[in-house]
């Protein structure tokens, strides 16, 4: 089996360079804020920062290797057999508010299957890695999913689209079936960690729907790697992602998927 330790090694470096900017400008009254497609979807000139360290180490190290990333887009390099997908600040939103949930995002593909992926929340100091086949870790320590068996005793969380003024298919109808018949239901504000944290058990839960594939590229690595469901579950809504422990699933599956005839 191919090894993958030492590209995530890279890229443990690189998220926790990323990191460390976005501390130094955390809650800091110099941090710039803007909108792109309306007033919901947020960057911050830490969004940006960490993306061009991110990619210039990119460029250092594998000058071969593709790049998509959230900021800039798809930047082809070599026969594109290597592709990094990036979320540079993933929770921006949380992040221009002052909360701590927001981390840095970093998948890696080889020829179209995720190999390595990272997700590093530098105010919670937690790190989450995965390489394909070597299972998921947090802070260098082995995760698994939890065991939770029914709806009823679940934790579980969600979030909205960026269309959800205009778009009548926004997730609350979603919301509105699950939430009466779940423990509980929480809204985290960031893809990457909600689908981290199912892996490592602390939610038994999540979906969400029209992600982008920056968003849940390494998460959905950390969660299949510790043992956990994680899949698209739209076909119409770009990368709409439920993750879940395997007794959960089918069931959450099952409420959420019948709209578009996805059956069991």
């Amino acid at each position: 089996m191919t090894s993958f330790n030492a590209i995530l090694d890279r890229a443990i470096h690189m998220a926790k360079l990323a990191g460390d900017t976005q501390l130094k400008l955390f809650r800091s009254k110099e941090l710039e804020i803007a909108t792109k497609q309306n007033d919901f979807d947020v960057v911050t000139a830490a969004d940006k920062e960490s993306e061009k360290i991110i990619v210039t180490n990119i460029k250092k190290y594998y000058p071969d290797h593709s790049v998509l990333t959230e900021e800039s887009g798809f930047s082809l390099h070599g026969n594109g057999d290597w592709v990094w997908v990036i979320d540079p600040l993933d929770g921006t939103t949380n992040y221009s508010c002052g909360l701590p949930w927001f981390n840095v995002s970093i998948g890696i593909k080889h020829q179209g299957e995720t190999v390595a992926g990272v997700v590093y929340a530098p105010r919670l100091g937690e790190l989450f890695t995965a390489t394909r086949g070597g299972g998921a870790a947090l802070n260098g320590h082995p995760i698994k999913p939890s065991l939770t068996p029914v709806l009823s005793k679940a934790v579980v969380s969600t979030g909205f689209p960026y269309d959800k003024a205009t778009n009548p298919d926004n997730n609350l109808d979603n919301v509105q079936r699950i939430m009466p018949i779940v423990r509980g239901l929480r809204r985290m504000g960031s893809a990457a960690l909600d689908i981290c944290y199912v892996a490592a058990g602390f939610l038994d839960a999540y979906w969400e729907m029209n992600l982008n594939e920056w968003d849940v590229c390494a998460a959905m690595l950390i969660a299949h790697e510790a043992g956990a469901t994680a899949q698209r579950f739209r076909p119409d809504r770009n990368w709409s992602i439920l993750a879940a422990n395997r007794h959960l699933a089918p069931q959450l599956l099952s409420i959420i998927g019948n709209k578009v005839g996805i059956s069991q």
